[in-house]
């Protein structure tokens, strides 16, 4: 007889048991696929952007708000606004000079970036250029060894704070200009050397200004544009025309109260701005440019002995009219005669800090109840776009209504009546600009009175009027470009602003002269937009 193999039977039990997990690995993995597959089909995509869309440098740029214009030079010390591009560099010589007081001043008072004027008209430069004696290496300032832009530039990397540089085309010293070749280089070379010197440039600025009567030059503004975004591309760029922002038309801080992000910018040219057009932006623009507000603290640009600077009353209205309509507000604080920001101007600047400060530190829709008319991807239970997102700050979460809607309301409802006078509202802006017209009701007695109406939001839109009091509130986009998307919404009692009867709304009819809010009673969509 054979003898049997000891082995062999449980040789095959190993190998029975084996094909039996084997087959059971794979019924879980496929359980498993299958559990997946189910729960990725449930999760609604999120909605297609709607072009012209910000680039990254744009969205860094709008997401800081605020910005802190520094004009000094040799006007700093001969009182004046424009120089004459002949007064000797011996006249510059700032004592006490501190980049950190500067950097610390624009941190403490909520600014993200700091623009120094390099090179303003007249030609002088704060930095030593190899391409002209006409600089800080000719002045007494540190027996001319000194480098004010090498100075703000450790002292922004210190404290975290970005940092931009205005070179004026306008040279009202330079012998070459007029010529358009040889300035055109000597311009791109002084620009190479402030691209490549000094660390990460946040922001370059220049405009089209020019006396009358003086010489004629054509710049080649494409071949600039092209070496500072290779040069530094992360860094946008401001003129009249963009290419990365715009310039709003005025020296007041103030924007449109309508106010785009988008534009066509052939219909813009640097030196010869329709400040209509590029106050209040393009709902049909082709292009994402949107626009800087710039403005002095000060009567002048430069520092002047027999200037005092605005309130901080004044800085608050003129934020709520350019931060608080789509914009960055770029605020000239001029540093004096020894090289610091005066102590006048400091101190507005702290109050106008906690003016901001007092007026935004609660928003009151924390504490209601939110509701959408509907929300993108509710029935397959999911919670991305729910209404709750516009409590959080920042633009990637946002509420989103349910496609093919006639309706986009978001509804608050409080536990008790809440006072407030002022709302806020911002736009995912990555997802582009959306929103045309929209207004705030509260439920009075039964009945939805509009207590406010507006336009464009944009990155974030400010709106204040006469205080009311209520415990339900709704927000209501009135028309979009496409299905609107809110980032943020706050409610807030601003106990600081005057504001009139008619103030930011759309018609004087939401308020007469007895402060009495007119009722609108129906579906919201018969309302007036503008």
């Amino acid at each position: 007889m054979k003898k049997m193999n000891s082995h062999g039977p449980t040789t095959k039990i190993i190998k029975i048991k084996q094909h039996s997990v084997s087959r059971i690995s794979m019924l879980i993995l496929l359980i498993s696929l299958s559990r997946f597959a189910s729960a990725t089909t449930l999760l609604k995509p999120p909605p297609l952007p709607i072009l012209p869309i910000p680039s990254s440098a744009q969205i860094s740029w709008q997401l800081d708000e605020m910005a802190l214009f520094l004009h000094f030079g040799t006007n700093t010390f001969t009182d004046s606004e424009w120089g004459t591009g002949h007064i000797s560099p011996s006249v510059f010589n700032p004592t006490e000079l501190d980049a950190r007081q500067w950097v610390s001043v624009a941190k403490n008072a909520g600014f993200s970036r700091v623009i120094l004027t390099v090179k303003h008209h007249d030609g002088f430069c704060l930095w030593p250029s190899a391409y002209t004696d006409y600089s800080v290496k000719s002045s007494p300032w540190k027996n001319g060894t000194g480098d004010v832009l090498f100075e703000l530039a450790i002292a922004a990397k210190e404290s975290g704070i970005g940092l931009g540089v205005y070179l004026s085309p306008w040279d009202r010293h330079e012998g070459c200009y007029g010529k358009t070749m040889d300035y055109n280089e000597f311009y791109m070379g002084q620009m190479t050397e402030l691209l490549t010197g000094y660390g990460e440039i946040k922001e370059v600025w220049l405009d089209g200004a020019k006396g009358e009567g003086e010489k004629d030059m054509q710049y080649f503004f494409g071949s600039w544009f092209s070496l500072i975004h290779q040069l530094q591309p992360g860094a946008t760029i401001f003129s009249d025309a963009g290419p990365d922002t715009r310039w709003v038309g005025d020296e007041a801080g103030v924007a449109g109260s309508t106010c785009w992000s988008l534009v066509n910018q052939s219909s813009l040219t640097i030196g010869h701005t329709d400040a209509k057009y590029s106050g209040g932006g393009d709902p049909q623009g082709q292009d994402w440019i949107p626009a800087e507000c710039d403005v002095s603290i000060r009567p002048g640009w430069f520092w002047h002995p027999s200037e005092l600077p605005n309130s901080a009353l004044t800085l608050l209205d003129i934020y709520y009219k350019s931060a608080g309509r789509n914009c960055l507000l770029l605020l000239n604080v001029p540093p004096n005669s020894s090289g610091l920001i005066s102590d006048e101007d400091v101190q507005v600047l702290w109050e106008f800090t906690e003016l901001r400060r007092a007026i935004f530190s609660h928003n009151l829709a924390v504490d209601a109840v939110l509701t959408a008319s509907s929300t993108r991807g509710s029935s397959f239970g999911d919670s991305r776009f729910e209404p709750s997102h516009v409590l959080e700050e920042g633009i990637y979460h946002y509420w989103a209504p349910e496609e093919d809607q006639s309706d986009w309301i978001i509804y608050l409802d409080f536990a008790t009546s809440v006072s407030f006078n002022m709302v806020q509202i911002q736009e995912p802006i990555h997802m582009g600009q959306r929103v045309v017209s929209f207004h705030l009701d509260i439920l009075s007695q039964g009945i939805w009175q509009t207590v406010m109406k507006g336009t464009t939001i944009g990155y974030r839109r400010l709106v204040r009027f006469p205080t009311v009091k209520s415990q339900q509130l709704r927000l209501v986009v009135d028309k979009a470009r496409a299905d609107p998307l809110i980032s943020y919404l706050g409610i807030y009692s601003d106990a600081f602003s005057v504001v009139s009867d008619a103030h930011n709304v759309s018609s004087t009819s939401y308020f007469n002269a007895s402060r009495i809010i007119q009722p609108v009673v129906g579906n919201h969509s018969s309302s007036t937009s503008v």
